[in-house]
């Protein structure tokens, strides 16, 4: 399987923060969550791949190219938590002014989405919902063969709802072999119904890449009234309780914890909020 996004040994400093040589892979055809709380370095990154921001060093390709290659350009298409078009342009405008930089753009194609979204031709981009304006969005980058999605908290701020009908357009682009998606956001269930892989990225740096299942089988959540002295060093973001304590705990630790300790599947926000809680990353 060939891979969609290359990025390898990527570095970017701030004032107050640096991606440390980050690497990871996407490969063609998958759905990619990208996690890690706020300031982590998951917009930097993306941002980067868009083009929108420089690397101070690092590599990172698309589509098997460099990503300043102008022929890759055409195929990456980025869907923030805010669409950035004029307030007072509407969708045919939108497509007069796009057209031109896309030489696959097919205004059919583009006129049947916004038919199926539901979107007036006519209408200024400033009074359409939150969640139409993302619908908007996703009708460009729909109409001129994009072949990599990134996504920076595209379903931030949407009712659960209009949550459900974006999610399913992602899965409708993924269903042909040749697209793929890297989806940041912190709204994790979303993940859990989209997502393939996982990359993790904390304090700058990947903590995890691989497979959601083997991430998420990997862990459980351990609520007791006494946890025993020799299982304290594997316990993830402990925190005490009225009843006694709860943590993160990877599954092959569990094993000889006391009569009457209830252990729980951990879900994607569990191991990012125990992991974050005392910035534990191992």
């Amino acid at each position: 399987m060939n891979n969609a996004i290359e990025i390898k040994n990527l570095c970017k400093a701030y004032h107050c923060f640096a991606l440390k040589s980050i690497s990871f892979t996407v490969p063609q055809g998958l759905c990619c969550g990208f996690i890690g709380s706020n300031g982590a370095g998951k917009s930097t990154a993306i941002r980067i791949m868009a083009g929108l921001s420089f690397p101070d060093s690092g590599e990172v390709r698309l589509l098997g190219k460099p990503a300043s290659d102008p022929s890759t350009r055409e195929k990456i298409a980025i869907l923030f938590d805010q669409p950035y078009y004029q307030a007072d342009w509407t969708p045919k405008d939108i497509e007069k002014s796009l057209r031109p930089f896309y030489p696959t753009w097919d205004s059919t194609l583009y006129r049947d989405y916004l038919a199926r979204f539901g979107l007036d031709s006519g209408i200024a981009f400033k009074y359409l919902s939150r969640g139409m304006k993302q619908k908007l969005a996703m009708a460009v980058h729909l109409s001129h063969q994009t072949k990599v999605l990134l996504l920076d908290e595209p379903t931030g701020g949407l009712d659960p709802a209009a949550r459900d009908e974006l999610l399913d357009i992602f899965r409708e682009y993924l269903l042909l072999e040749d697209r793929t998606i890297l989806f940041s956001t912190h709204i994790t269930s979303d993940l859990e119904r989209i997502a393939d892989k996982i990359v993790y990225i904390h304090d700058g740096e990947i903590i995890y890449e691989g497979d959601k299942e083997t991430l998420i089988s990997s862990y459980c959540i351990v609520r007791g009234a006494n946890l025993p002295a020799e299982k304290r060093e594997y316990a993830i973001g402990l925190r005490q309780t009225a009843s006694g304590y709860e943590c993160l705990m990877a599954l092959n630790h569990i094993g000889g914890l006391p009569s009457g300790t209830v252990t729980e599947n951990a879900t994607i926000n569990d191991i990012i909020v125990f992991r974050e809680r005392n910035g534990k990353n191992a």
